[in-house]
């Protein structure tokens, strides 16, 4: 064995000494600094980002319908008419749905950084709250509701957790728009170790199983905007609710027979 190879010759390094106690919650306390630091200027890079957008976006929704008058002004008739109008309602579309992904941004920041005031909260009776506010989008259309009478209780922020049964069940109205009738349940339960499951299920368009991975993601559809509309951040809000409960969301699903979203809370 050539002699640069013969590790057993090598002198033996000296352990590192273990930090004191003090000394790891020194360096503790240095990375939460640093975290808070990290979360401060995300939050205020959105809050600049939100503002400054905004002003351009506004230019382009108000400027667009005085362009048409100007081009009908103008003497452009017939088809050239036509094309520049589509033209400009495409670039009305985008800049709302912008707007609309920059409120989503916004959201997911707040719950992020809002306080999180923890009491009891009774599942059922938030669920039939949230079921009472949606009854606007439910006229007209035959819905079969199902809200277990025993949903568990949960320590959790009210104000959260009504934002994602809102979310959850807001979609399920939405993705059942095509169904008669349409079936929308919420069910739960205990598990051995305290945690609670909340599951949203509906019978609705559903989607290719092999595409959950990224169904929490933001901005993250998988149906064209044609079909529904929205900008993909409801189930990013609610996985951000879920995860500042210490809990994780989830969701199944089939192709045209329905989805089942489930949310776990920990004890």
């Amino acid at each position: 064995m050539a002699p640069w190879l013969d590790t057993a010759a090598e002198p033996a390094l000296a352990p590192l000494p273990a930090p004191t106690l003090s000394q790891a919650l020194a360096l503790l306390a240095e990375r939460e600094r640093e975290l808070a630091a990290l979360r401060a200027a995300q939050e205020e890079f959105l809050r600049a980002v939100s503002h400054d957008l905004r002003a351009p976006l506004r230019h382009i929704t108000s400027y667009g319908p005085l362009v048409a008058e100007l081009l009908q002004d103008a003497g452009l008739q017939g088809e050239a008419l036509a094309e520049a109008q589509e033209f400009l309602s495409t670039m009305d579309q985008s800049a709302r749905r912008m707007g609309r992904m920059l409120d989503g941004l916004l959201a997911l920041s707040r719950i992020a950084h809002a306080p999180l005031l923890r009491q009891p909260v009774a599942l059922t009776a938030l669920a039939h709250e949230v079921q009472a506010t949606l009854a606007a989008q439910v006229q007209g259309r035959v819905v079969q509701w199902h809200i277990a009478p025993d949903l568990p209780s949960v320590q959790g922020d009210a104000a959260l957790l009504r934002q994602l049964l809102a979310e959850l069940v807001g979609n399920a109205l939405k993705f059942t728009r095509g169904c008669d009738p349409a079936r929308i349940a919420v069910v739960g339960e205990c598990s051995a170790d305290g945690s609670v499951t909340l599951r949203v299920q509906d019978n609705g368009a559903g989607f290719n199983p092999a595409q959950a991975a990224g169904l929490f993601g933001m901005f993250q559809r998988l149906h064209r905007a044609t079909e529904f509309e929205g900008v993909g951040t409801g189930l990013a809000a609610v996985r951000a609710i879920a995860q500042r409960h210490g809990g994780d969301a989830q969701a199944t699903a089939v192709l045209g027979a329905g989805c089942t979203v489930s949310v776990r809370f920990s004890a």
